[in-house]
């Protein structure tokens, strides 16, 4: 038996069930049934019965083989894309360049070793869609130890590639440098230092990281642990001039970076290049003890320009902060107070009945640990005998010190034509994007601590991935603001500010977002972690039907959808 489908003029044509039959040499076929009204799913189940196929189940021809997580990737990957830093990387795609496209998105996603990195990548045992993305097949820790060279061979032409894209002539510059601690002793760039991270005894590199006025990433450097911060400026101002060809620049750093020795070596005797940095401490006392910044101004206004002989060819911008002025008093309370209890239980040990404090060396140590502890040794008077300790306040100190609470002078060389006392001030507080960088590169995202690796080398080109994927990271919040806890418009909030020298305050939007944990449109307002995690849920199925395979993507949500379109990424099988 079989089907046959007969012509019928001008109607449908006839589906037939016939069989045949032979009589004698002759084969006739006769019509058993006509199929017609049966729906074409029906006949072609009944076509297969007939031609001895075994059915199954729907349930049984139809497996999800694997499913791994692939929305994130999509969206980190996508933004890589689009933004053009695997043009940057280089020109043409080779399998380096892939496994470092790999290794960045990797960073964004999942921070970890190289090894685990690896694994995560590789065919058989990847955790997400990443590896297969890119056919990887299988990697090993070698091979992305081997594309970390290959990235370090050309990070300097990266870097003059971001900065032809977004520095011109002229531009403002954001410099910063922080520490990392480093495991091991085979590094010559490990060394012992001024320690950010808590961990005292560790050695440690340090990275001086080069933003744009809005804290987009650009270039890092990497130095020896034990560099002094300022000695870190001249190898960027190097850097900018050489490989980026840019004459006419304005930095902008914090006091301990562009000292006055900086100023008077490396950036006064050189055309073109300008700063933005502030007095230190003593140099605002210094100010007020010769007359020439007087507090009482601060009554009428909370900024003003003022001239110093000592400071030829600059402008100074005196700042007050009434609300960072309350909150030092209030510090210094708390610390003087526990510095007293702590000292008086130094007093008391020296006059106890049993086994008293004795000697000057044993007494004088216990004294010191307590005012290294609080660093509050210039505030007190103290005497130390052999028999005993005695102590007190210095008021007059801490009176003097007290009247420049919230006092901060900002000094530049640009010309007042060029940018008002608000705009100075104004770019001087954009280091907060420079270190809200090294917090994403540090602890939040990216996790560039601690360094394991053994290598010089390899040390510099595993900062540099660091920063590529911040980079990114950078790019996906600018664009993600709407869905995520932040600022949508951080310059119109800024510029709703009463004075340039008042606390940021956030936008209503920013202020509902934050109160009602939802976007403007009702949706759950999201951290940028958070984000990509839901877009996690969104996966990369291998199917099986039948004996055919084949991908197929799990729909998204509206969410994650706007996510999607907001990163200007296509999200498609």
């Amino acid at each position: 038996m079989y089907i046959d489908t007969v012509p019928n003029r001008n109607s449908p044509p006839a589906v037939l069930l016939r069989e045949s039959y032979r009589v004698g040499p002759r084969t006739l076929k006769r019509t058993v049934a006509n199929l017609s009204s049966l729906a074409p799913e029906a006949i072609e189940v009944l076509r297969r019965v007939l031609r001895g196929e075994a059915l199954v189940s729907v349930e049984d021809a139809f497996e999800i083989e694997r499913s791994l997580p692939h929305g994130h990737v999509a969206a980190v990957l996508g933004t890589l894309e689009r933004i053009g830093l695997d043009d940057v990387l280089a020109s043409r795609r080779s399998a380096q360049r892939d496994r470092v496209v790999a290794m960045i998105v990797a960073r964004v996603l999942d921070p970890a070793s190289k090894l685990a990195t690896a694994r995560g990548l590789d065919a058989s045992t990847g955790a997400t869609s990443l590896g297969e993305e890119f056919g990887l097949g299988e990697v090993e820790a070698d091979d992305l130890y081997g594309a970390l060279d290959w990235l370090g061979e050309r990070q300097e032409r990266i870097e003059a590639k971001l900065a032809q894209k977004h520095l011109d002539e002229g531009t403002l510059l954001l410099y910063d440098v922080s520490s990392t601690y480093f495991e091991g002793r085979t590094s010559s760039l490990a060394a012992l230092g001024h320690n950010r991270d808590g961990k005292e005894h560790k050695l440690q590199i340090v990275f001086g990281l080069l933003c744009t006025a809005e804290g987009c990433p650009v270039a890092v450097e990497v130095f020896a642990g034990n560099t002094a911060d300022p000695a870190t400026l001249g190898a960027a101002i190097t850097k900018v001039r050489d490989r980026f060809g840019l004459r006419r620049v304005v930095w902008v750093a914090d006091r301990g970076l562009i000292t006055q020795a900086r100023i008077d070596q490396e950036l006064r005797p050189v055309e073109g290049l300008d700063w933005i940095t502030a007095l230190r401490a003593p140099s605002i006392r210094g100010l007020v003890e010769h007359g020439e910044l007087q507090c009482s101004l601060f009554d009428e206004q909370d900024l003003f320009e003022l001239l110093s002989d000592r400071y030829p060819g600059e402008r100074l911008v005196a700042c007050r902060n009434p609300l960072l002025t309350e909150e030092r008093r209030r510090k210094r309370a708390e610390l003087l107070a526990a510095t007293e209890a702590e000292l008086e239980k130094v007093a008391q040990a020296a006059q106890r009945a049993r086994r008293p404090l004795r000697g000057r060396e044993r007494i004088g140590v216990r004294v010191g640990r307590v005012l290294g502890r609080f660093k509050m040794g210039k505030h007190f008077r103290y005497e130390i005998r052999d028999d005993g300790f005695t102590y007190g306040r210095d008021q007059e100190r801490i009176d003097g010190e007290a009247a420049l609470d919230g006092i901060y002078v900002v000094r530049t060389s640009v010309p007042a034509a060029v940018m008002s006392s608000d705009q100075v001030v104004g770019s001087y507080k954009k280091l907060a994007e420079v270190e809200q960088a090294f917090r994403s590169l540090k602890t939040v995202d990216l996790e560039v601590r601690p360094i394991y690796h053994r290598r010089d080398d390899r040390i510099r080109a595993h900062v540099f991935l660091c920063m590529l994927a911040y980079y990114v990271s950078w790019h996906m919040k600018q664009a993600l603001a709407p869905m995520l806890f932040a600022e949508e418009d951080p310059a119109a909030a800024a510029a709703r500010r009463a004075s340039i020298v008042a606390p940021a305050k956030r936008s209503a939007a920013a202020q509902r977002k934050a109160s009602r944990k939802e976007t403007a449109d009702g949706s759950p307002a999201h951290s940028f972690r958070t984000l990509l995690n839901d877009l996690a849920t969104l996966t990369k199925n291998r199917v099986r039907f039948g004996t055919q395979t084949f991908d197929q993507l799990t729909a998204p949500s509206a969410l994650q959808q706007r996510a999607f379109n907001l990163l200007g990424v296509t999200y498609r099988n």
